[in-house]
């Protein structure tokens, strides 16, 4: 993931978009509710400085929620698995992915901001991610995600998206053809699951900025 450059501050003591963390911090440290977020590339902080700050702040979904589903059909979601989710503000727009913990909400990593994205390449990013994830750590858990068109995606082992390439979007497009390319290259046991959002509400991964 690119190494943050460029901090925006949309509540701080002075708000506004600074070049490094010290500079950042400076503005936050000992402010109560301040709002802040680093990214890679001014473009992508000037965005995100002129738009509401709930796009790009997470809230704390890191609380384990016991979830409780009464139709026999469906049952409940397997503890020892990964969930994934992607949040995209604009189609495209900036985005991000990131993988958790079932059980715990735990994260276990995040990608992003990227320009230009989609959210089924998010999500089709996300998917690949946990199995690479769980390849190297020798696991059979399965991974949840809520999005049919990305588990149809990784399924064929190709992301059918109509979004063009740009200088924008080529780091995220360089993802997508490693992403690809690793499916065509590494067999996993792990099941892809749909998340059955209508019986056991939000997937723990989600950003929670809808």
């Amino acid at each position: 993931m690119p190494k943050n450059k460029f901090y925006v501050v949309w509540v701080g003591k002075q708000p506004g978009i600074y070049t490094g963390w010290g500079d950042c911090k400076t503005q936050v440290e000992g402010y109560n509710g301040a709002k802040y977020k680093g990214f890679p590339t001014l473009e992508l902080a000037r965005a995100a400085f002129h738009d509401n700050h709930e796009k790009y702040l997470t809230r704390d979904l890191n609380a384990p929620k016991k979830i409780v589903c009464d139709n026999p059909l469906v049952g409940e979601p397997l503890a020892d698995s990964i969930c994934v989710d992607a949040a995209c503000s604009g189609n495209p727009g900036i985005l991000e992915y990131r993988g958790v913990d079932t059980k715990s909400g735990a994260q276990l990593f995040q990608q992003g901001p990227f320009a230009e994205g989609t959210i089924n390449i998010g999500e089709f990013l996300a998917i690949v991610h946990a199995l690479a994830y769980l390849q190297q750590r020798n696991s059979d858990w399965p991974i949840y995600s809520d999005s049919r068109t990305a588990i149809a995606w990784v399924r064929k082992r190709s992301a059918n998206t109509k979004l063009e390439r740009t200088v924008k979007n080529k780091e995220l497009f360089n993802l997508v053809d490693r992403a690809e390319k690793w499916l065509h290259n590494n067999s996993c046991p792990n099941k892809i699951l749909k998340w059955e959002t209508e019986y056991w509400g939000e997937i723990p991964a989600d950003f929670g900025r809808k």
